[in-house]
């Protein structure tokens, strides 16, 4: 091991600190998919920067965990689909009953009534332009309109799903195997 001296140390910090003060660079503007469009995270609002924190981000090391996946949009494609058929493949966690979380002005949610219309279980649709749905989205952690959250017999939640794709693959599993 080599012995450096206090005067050696304090010279390779002086010539570190040189090296970064010559550092330039610029701030690194990051878009993301804000209700129906891209928007700076910067100018998002606090509900929505909160929102972003919880998303998960997919990169290519986590597409490692589906075998036979060739690229990170695979993986990020399948992992929806891989989660849901999961939580509906498993006898306890039969359908019994869902909650559609809906807005008047939302532009996509008619297709996702539509397509609850046609599943044949009870379920409740709730606005959440009112107070009382607002502060039950709130409760069950929606945060984005449309939503539908599936329940078990048990009332217990066991998947959720934005849109019909994601419906589909929830209450039509051999559809979206194929």
């Amino acid at each position: 091991m080599e012995t450096r001296t206090l005067d050696q140390v304090e010279a390779e910090i002086a010539q570190v600190q040189n090296e970064l003060n010559d550092v330039h660079g610029t701030q690194t503007e990051v878009y993301a998919r804000i209700v129906g469009y891209y928007r700076a995270v910067r100018n998002w609002n606090k509900g929505k920067a909160d929102e972003f924190k919880l998303r998960k981000m997919f990169t290519l090391e986590d597409s490692n965990r589906f075998d036979g996946v060739e690229s990170t949009v695979k993986a990020t494609a399948k992992t929806v689909k891989e989660e849901t058929k999961a939580q509906t493949m498993t006898a306890s966690n039969e359908i019994a009953s869902f909650d559609l979380f809906v807005r008047k002005t939302c532009p996509n949610c008619p297709p996702v009534k539509a397509y609850m219309a046609n599943i044949k279980l009870t379920g409740n649709m709730i606005d959440v332009d009112t107070a009382e749905g607002l502060n039950e989205a709130a409760l069950k952690g929606v945060f984005a309109a449309p939503t539908v959250i599936v329940y078990n017999a048990a009332h217990e939640e066991i998947a959720r799903g934005h849109n019909v794709e994601e419906l589909t693959a929830i209450f039509e599993p051999a559809v979206a195997l194929a």
